[in-house]
């Protein structure tokens, strides 16, 4: 059975940082690339950014994040980070990890409030 568990979550100030955690679990998670994703209040889910494995240089991210998140992960431990610096404002919105191919099965997310 397919799990997924987000945490790390918060409220920041703006230029404030967060590491978010997500373990996974009812898949071989070393095979697969994995993928963080957020959903502003109102908007769509939207990719944020994507690692296949510990040792690929190539670590895909949405543009509104380059230079500030940088994702990683422990396949020892089903897990893949996302390091968040500098968060801004419209970086609000509850964040979730899924790996590629997308599963139908959906943590509940972590919410990542950024406001003076």
């Amino acid at each position: 059975q397919v799990q997924i568990v987000e945490s790390g979550g918060g409220l920041v100030q703006p230029g404030g940082s967060l590491r978010l955690s997500c373990v996974a679990s009812g898949f071989t998670f070393k095979n697969f690339p994995m993928t963080w994703y957020r959903q502003a209040p109102g908007k769509e889910r939207e990719f944020v950014a994507q690692l296949a494995s510990p040792t690929t240089v190539n670590r895909d991210y949405a543009d509104f994040v380059k230079g500030r998140f940088t994702i990683d992960r422990d396949d020892a431990k089903n897990t893949v980070y996302l390091q968040m610096h500098n968060l801004q404002p419209e970086d609000t919105g509850v964040y979730y990890c899924n790996r590629y191919p997308i599963l139908s099965v959906w943590g509940q997310g972590t919410q990542v409030t950024v406001s003076s």
